[in-house]
């Protein structure tokens, strides 16, 4: 079976929660917010998922720790996130925005079966080595990149030989 996570793990670990607490505080700081309960409860619970989240899944697993925390709050506060690094918006192909964390995440990148949606992450020295030389071209200090290969999984490929073939 194909690891469909690079980095999968049960649980964030402590420091990691800590860290990522300090450097939403430092961005609240500096947009003159105050740090909450609420937000608190968001990077909990969006650190200990390994998955790319859309809002609407994100705020089911909120209420589920927190009833009273409304979609607007989660929307606001993961776009915090991704402004002081803490997530990433992937889009794959039915244009839905899905987040993942990248804090103390290496450079990765995903595959996506068009048929189910199912994603697979890898990583590429290639891509990697690209992202620096362009960077260096156009004198960038390059931070990240997204990229996204579009395609059939093994198991979507089954199913469509096996209905072609029942079709025959």
């Amino acid at each position: 079976m194909v690891e469909k996570r690079v980095d999968d793990r049960p649980d964030a670990p402590r420091n990691m929660l800590t860290e990522a607490q300090h450097i939403l505080q430092d961005r609240l700081i500096q947009l003159g917010l105050k740090r909450s309960s609420q937000r608190d409860t968001i990077l909990r619970v969006f650190l200990k998922v390994r998955d790319h989240l859309s809002i609407e899944e994100l705020h089911t697993l909120i209420k589920k720790q927190d009833a009273a925390i409304g979609y607007t709050t989660v929307y606001r506060t993961l776009k915090l996130f991704v402004q002081c690094g803490l997530a990433a918006e992937v889009e794959f192909h039915d244009g839905v925005a899905r987040y993942e964390h990248c804090l103390n995440r290496r450079s990765h990148h995903h595959m996506i079966c068009t048929v189910c949606g199912d994603s697979v992450e890898f990583f590429s020295r290639e891509i990697d080595e690209i992202e620096r030389s362009i960077g260096k071209r156009f004198h960038y200090v390059t931070t990240r990149h997204s990229f996204q290969i579009y395609g059939t999984c093994e198991a979507c490929q089954r199913k469509l030989k096996n209905t072609a073939t029942k079709a025959q």
